[in-house]
């Protein structure tokens, strides 16, 4: 009773969704049931021919749809349709042979009208032409169509599986060169595993279709001689007339199954064939096909040529040949108009000062002051930075700037970009504080595959060097892409080649491009949290100039400068006692030891190092005392011994995967972290009052004299 009330008290559209959600729930089985009944249970002859032309609409959506969609993923669910519409297709095989045998002596709209038409009007009413037609549309499904889309389906999934490797590490470069965030990476990820599954699932799929080519032929003859046995057995048809009534009804038959077939073999097909990219297909065909004006222009020619050859068809060869070379022109003159446009677009404007009436005295505004960080570009990268022409380079520079913003703490400089005629045409340059600071050739027609250290062979292409990491390269084309990435190659696109570059040289130089205005922004912005810290801290305690100083300090050492707080507190306890800038920033490393030692092993508990002898630490103590914390005063051939050594040490911690890490005294550590800087930048020194609590020290290697 309680029931009844509740569903009586229920509005009509909770009743509405709840049939709705029911439909959903139950639409699959409700499918099984019917391939079951069909082939289970008898079929009137009108329920059959709905049954069929339903089956021939499905095919046609699923053709057009596969047509239509711009991405192979956007149709993942295709082998899943495939697979039902090919059981439906085998359950209606099964239904309408029963009717044949059973009904088709009565004549040839017994076994529905559907069949019937498909025997009679199709195929004329001739068997042997039937015979014909259904034998080369099985040729046509089997041999031609199926069996490409089934070789296709197979290369892709194999190639896709072993692209993932690349295409993963490639998601991680752009990740950690900034250009994209963790939600991004997340779904390029999940992307790259729809796609290997999509094709390992399309591999299966198009077994079905073979299998469904195989199966229909089986099925033609097997109703034939069972008509011609039930026929003259059964019903006392004469041979002849029992092998006309069956064999057209059976054709028929075959020809309604084989349609539908064709249709999705087709759109199999096209699904495996398809490009990766967000375009229709008339447009990539179009576009592709049609793109040169002088490929219509030479057909056009042959075609007229063909069409004068007495005996020819003159008014065919020459109508297409006046069709093409119609084209031709058209396009052509279409293509003239485009790059007037864009010549238009891109046309400088004149100078004031090439003017001669707007001559005018120089100013302090003529004057243009230097850019923090300034990228230029020779003329060929323009499409990189211009937005109407597609290019990615602004979007990737500002995804740079956050992550190293997030990275360092504090806000990094907007980047200048600007054309510079003196550079090569595919030549960039990055400067900071107007001093150049790195430059390199990209082509941004081409796509760089870099060799991570081991790759599964060579691929065709100019030789080049990586350079944000000094890694070899070449420059391929973008067809050659998948290709690369199959062999182990991380491929990225001319824009990510200078974004990673620029984000490689702004991390290098990040304390040149802290000032004081960064710097009075960081403390205002610590005020509005924790006010009574930064009271009174300047002029009171110590100048803005030293704070700067010391936090350049921190940054030109590879420390982040996000932990602005205990920076601060550390200024606030230790700056009445000295105001040496080394000291400061010693003291603050000495609070940052968690953060320090965080960004060189993550979470591992045990620190790996490097450590020098007592008795070279002794020595090099004497020689820092003698000549001041630089370490110019060393001894040459000392210097060039410890020079090696550490070099030694630091490349067999990279082989194994480990951050090179030198633990020495306080006292040497900052002396030998200039020393190192230069000479071996991968090498990290800490000192014994900067390793953490939770951590065990790790002896690998000791330095000696």
């Amino acid at each position: 009773m309680e029931f009844i009330n509740r569903l009586s008290s229920l509005k009509f559209s909770d009743l509405s969704k709840l049939n709705a959600s029911v439909l959903k729930g139950v639409g699959t089985p409700l499918l099984v049931l019917a391939a079951l009944g069909m082939v289970i249970l008898p079929i009137p002859a009108w329920l059959l021919d709905l049954l069929f032309t339903f089956n021939i609409a499905l095919a046609m959506v699923v053709l057009l749809v596969s047509i239509y969609t711009k991405r192979p993923l956007d149709f993942a669910v295709f082998p899943t349709i495939l697979l039902v519409a090919t059981l439906m297709r085998l359950a209606l095989n099964v239904a309408s042979t029963r009717v044949v045998l059973l009904e088709g002596h009565n004549g040839g709209n017994a076994a529905g009208n559907v069949i019937e038409a498909f025997g009679s009007v199709v195929i004329g009413g001739n068997y042997a032409v039937g015979l014909v037609v259904f034998a080369i549309l099985l040729i046509i499904n089997f041999m031609v169509v199926t069996k490409g889309a089934g070789r296709v389906s197979e290369v892709s999934a194999r190639f896709t599986l072993d692209a993932m490797p690349g295409k993963q590490m490639a998601i991680d470069a752009d990740l950690n060169a900034g250009i994209i965030d963790q939600d991004q990476a997340r779904i390029r990820r999940e992307d790259v595993t729809k796609e290997a599954d999509f094709y390992g699932s399309m591999d299966g799929a198009s077994k079905f279709v073979k299998g469904d080519a195989i199966a229909g032929l089986l099925i033609l003859m097997i109703n034939i001689i069972g008509g011609l046995i039930i026929g003259v057995a059964q019903h006392d048809l004469s041979f002849a007339e029992a092998g006309e009534i069956y064999s057209l009804l059976t054709i028929g038959d075959g020809l309604v199954a084989q349609i539908p077939s064709l249709l999705l073999s087709i759109g199999t097909a096209i699904i495996v064939t398809r490009q990766n990219t967000s375009e229709e297909l008339s447009e990539l065909m179009v576009g592709q096909l049609f793109d040169q004006p002088r490929v219509l222009y030479i057909t056009a020619g042959i075609l007229a040529v063909m069409g004068l050859v007495p005996g020819m068809p003159h008014m065919a060869f020459l109508g297409c040949a006046a069709l093409a070379a119609g084209a031709s022109w058209w396009m052509q003159r279409n293509a003239k108009k485009v790059i007037a446009q864009e010549q238009a677009k891109t046309q400088l404007a004149p100078r004031d000062d090439a003017q001669p009436n707007n001559s005018k005295e120089l100013d302090w505004d003529d004057v243009q002051p230097v850019d923090v960080v300034g990228l230029e570009v020779g003329y060929r990268l323009i499409p990189l930075v211009d937005k109407s022409q597609g290019g990615e380079l602004l979007a990737r520079i500002k995804g740079v700037r956050k992550k190293l913003s997030q990275d360092l703490g504090f806000l990094v400089p907007a980047v200048h970009i600007r054309d510079n005629l003196d550079l090569g045409p595919n030549q960039y340059r990055v400067s900071v504080m107007g001093v150049v600071n790195g430059e390199s050739e990209v082509f941004h027609d081409r796509e760089m595959a870099i060799n991570p250290g081991q790759v599964f062979g060579e691929i065709p292409g100019q030789e080049t060097i990586d350079p944000a990491f000094g890694l070899e390269a070449k420059w391929i084309g973008q067809e050659q892409r998948q290709h690369a990435q199959t062999l182990g190659y991380t491929v990225v696109d001319s824009a990510t080649v200078i974004a990673t570059h620029l984000s490689q040289l702004l991390s290098n130089y990040a304390s040149q491009l802290l000032g004081h205005e960064e710097v009075q922004n960081l403390l205002d912005m610590l005020a509005k949290s924790h006010p009574r810290l930064v009271e009174g801290l300047v002029p009171d305690v110590m100048s803005l100039s030293s704070i700067v100083k010391v936090l350049q300090n921190l940054l030109q050492e590879g420390v982040p400068i996000r932990d602005i707080r205990t920076i601060v507190q550390t200024l606030v306890e230790y700056a009445p006692k000295s105001q040496d800038t080394d000291v400061l920033t010693a003291a603050c490393r000495i609070n940052l030891k968690r953060l320090i030692v965080q960004e060189l092993i993550g979470s591992e508990p045990e620190l790996p190092v490097i450590t020098l002898s007592p008795d070279l630490e002794q020595i090099l103590h004497k020689s820092m005392q003698a000549a001041g914390n630089d370490g110019s005063g060393m001894e040459p051939g000392l210097a060039e011994k410890l020079q090696v050594s550490l070099s030694q040490a630091a490349q067999n911690q990279e082989m194994q995967g480990q951050p090179a890490i030198l633990l020495t005294s306080g006292i040497l550590r900052s002396s030998l972290s200039r020393y190192v800087k230069t000479s071996i930048p991968a090498l990290r020194v800490l000192s014994y009052q900067e390793i953490p609590e939770d951590k065990q020290i790790k002896i690998i290697s000791s330095v000696g004299q």
